[in-house]
């Protein structure tokens, strides 16, 4: 599932189709830039949702406006500004968030690494990301990646300087830049250089990716607002 359809903007969200197959909403919904997401396989009707935060009852109306049925709500990691939206998306959907660690109560599946869950014909396979927090998630759906905090466009997440910050280079370099370059990236934030990207932009683009080695990105982290500064990035 690799060719676009078409792409518009609007106001509080951009739309996505996959192949007459797989639609995915991209939903701003305040706090700080949040995104939520909505992906839907168009054949069965079912969907998944990520990171409902903020704004639950507009993004259950953007699955009910393109005929979706929530199948999954997932958040990529813990933080309030993440899952504050779960218990008002569980009362309009009667679907449960899952996190990292959590068993699905309808079949039992555990969210960890490498699991996949069936959304209608897509899969979505989650990828532990550890780094931002210790239970960070992806979860990757057809060609396209839902980063939450781990990988933002041109920036990563937040960590300390010492044990978060290796085991997000780890998760980066050894989980998200080895899949293939024309992977879609759609970030927990809307904080970047743009609302989305793709594995490649971000091997050329991300000043954090072209760091030799673990020091050096420690010291860009440690170094990030002068850096800002000096290139004019916000």
């Amino acid at each position: 599932m690799k060719c676009y359809l078409f792409t518009f903007k609007m106001v509080l969200r951009e739309t996505i189709n996959y192949c007459n197959q797989m639609l995915v909403e991209q939903i701003r919904t305040g706090g700080d830039r949040n995104f939520a997401y909505v992906v839907g396989d168009e054949a069965s009707g079912e969907a998944l949702v990520i990171d409902p935060s903020y704004w639950p009852a507009r993004v259950a109306q953007v699955a009910a406006d393109a005929h979706l049925t929530i199948r999954y709500v997932l958040n990529t990691h813990r933080h309030h500004d993440h899952t504050n939206g779960n218990e008002e998306m569980e009362q309009l959907t009667g679907c449960h968030a899952l996190a990292f660690g959590d068993s699905d109560p309808v079949n039992g599946v555990i969210i960890e690494d490498g699991v996949e869950l069936k959304v209608g014909e897509l899969t979505a396979t989650i990828i532990h990301t550890p780094g931002h927090t210790k239970d960070c998630i992806c979860v990757l759906v057809g060609d396209a990646l839902f980063t939450g905090d781990t990988l933002f466009v041109g920036k990563v997440g937040g960590t300390d300087f010492g044990e978060q910050a290796e085991l997000q280079y780890k998760s980066l370099h050894e989980k998200l830049m080895t899949l293939p370059p024309e992977i879609k990236v759609f970030p927990g934030h809307d904080v970047g250089m743009a609302p989305n990207s793709t594995i490649a932009e971000e091997k050329v683009k991300n000043p954090f990716l072209q760091q030799p080695d673990l020091e050096s990105f420690i010291h860009l982290k440690r170094t990030w607002l002068e850096y800002k500064r000096i290139h004019g990035i916000d």
